[in-house]
This record gives C-alpha cells, structure tokens and sequence, in this order.
C-alpha cells in the first residue's frame, strides 16, 4: 500500500504528466483541453489517500484521464472535430507519417481507439490495458484484432 504523501504526489507528477498529457491530447485534440485534463487527473489524485501499488496507480491515473476526456467530449462546448496537423502531431512527439492512420483511428469506436492508442502509442501490453479499463487479455487480444482489420479497411479505402 502506498501512501500518498506530497512528496509522492511530486514524483508521480513528474514520472506521469507527459504519459496522462499524451492521453488526454490524443483525445481532446488540442493542447488547452490536454493540459487542463492533465491538471484535473493529478487534483483527483490529492483526493485519494492510498494506492495499492506502482502498477495500479498507472491504470488509475490513465483511467481517470480517458474518462475526464469522455466527459469533456460530452460537453456541449466540444462539438466540433480538429483535423491533426502535421505541426501538431510533431510537436506532441506523434510520428508525422502516420497522420493518416492516426485520422483512421478516430474512426474507431471509442474502446477500440483506447487500445490501439496505448499498445501502439504508448507501448502498453495487452494484460497492462486489460487491467488499465477492466477487461480481460483475451478480450483486448480479440479487440486488437478487430481494430487492426478495420483500420486497414478504412486505410485501403482511402487509397
């Protein structure tokens, strides 16, 4: 059991806020919304006194940013999409060759958008994301395929 005392809370901050910024970026699609969740996920954090281990805090605090982002997306202030830019997707250490297929993915239902974002984009196992959003390997194995043949789909009918 951790507690979280400030001297903790700076650590995390440091070890975590460009992981849950690249989260919330890929999802709010601008910086301003990105920075905010990120300021919000690390504010939830002061509310919780203990966290079982290094490995639960990680799924808790991307937990906690990918559903500040689906609340943000909720908002009636957010109804308008951000077509990525080459600029924007450089400058957030996104690989730019990959903005076409980065667009694809967003056309993936929200779940299978969150896993291929972090296996691909943040390196994240298939057990690792199965206990980050509640689900079993097996199921995000089969997830990951699925979303693999539709992004290649809608990458073929682009062509």
């Amino acid at each position: 059991m951790i507690t979280l005392t400030h001297e903790k809370i700076n650590d995390v901050v440091d070890n975590y806020s460009t992981l849950i910024f690249r989260i919330s970026f890929y999802h709010a699609k601008n910086k301003e919304d990105a920075e905010d969740i990120t300021q919000e996920v690390f504010f939830s954090l002061l509310k919780k006194p203990k966290i079982i281990n290094e490995e639960h805090l990680k799924a808790w605090l991307i937990r906690v940013a990918i559903n500040k982002c689906k609340n943000l997306k909720k908002s009636a202030s957010l109804r308008k999409n951000i077509p990525l830019d080459e600029t924007t997707v450089h400058k957030y250490n996104f690989d730019e060759s990959n903005i076409e297929v980065m667009e694809c993915i967003q056309r993936l239902k929200p779940l299978d958008r969150d896993i291929i974002f972090l296996h691909y984009y943040e390196g994240f196992s298939a057990k690792e994301i199965g206990n980050i959003i509640e689900k079993k390997e097996t199921s995000i194995f089969k997830r990951l395929e699925r979303a693999r043949d539709k992004l290649k789909g809608f990458l073929e009918e682009g062509e």
